[in-house]
């Protein structure tokens, strides 16, 4: 016990609150990047660690039980979709022609100056 906390309760906190912090991390990335495939790449890595690290503490919490064999058969589906998931959204975005974010495709009165160290403003990522 820490300070009068069963470990087991610390334990599962502590995975959850770093299972939140990975899912805040999701949602700003979902705000803030440019584009669909940035987007689809922040919340698919970032969301299914989040979610496996939050349901693998109430795992914990919930100790040897046949609800802890539910989430973690649950956490193994998690695990196996959302990567999957992801990638067939960005593939058949991709394929079906959705346009791909460069720093050309910024509007004009915000793109950066083209004297920039290493000609970063003319970036492609499909050469």
């Amino acid at each position: 016990m820490i300070a009068g906390v069963p470990i087991q309760e610390t334990v599962s906190a502590l995975l959850m609150g770093l299972g939140l912090i990975f899912l805040i991390g999701s949602m700003i990335g979902m705000l803030r990047l440019p584009d669909f495939y940035s987007r689809v790449h922040a919340s698919g890595n970032s969301e299914t660690l989040g979610t496996m690290l939050v349901f693998l503490g109430l795992a914990v919490y919930n100790g040897v039980s046949i609800t802890s064999a539910k989430l973690l058969i649950i956490l193994m589906f998690i695990f196996v979709g959302n990567p999957i998931g992801s990638h067939i959204l960005a593939k058949t975005a991709f394929k079906t022609g959705h346009p791909v974010w460069t720093k050309k495709s910024l509007p004009a009165d915000i793109l950066p100056d083209a004297n920039m160290e290493g000609g970063e403003a003319d970036a492609d990522l499909h050469h």
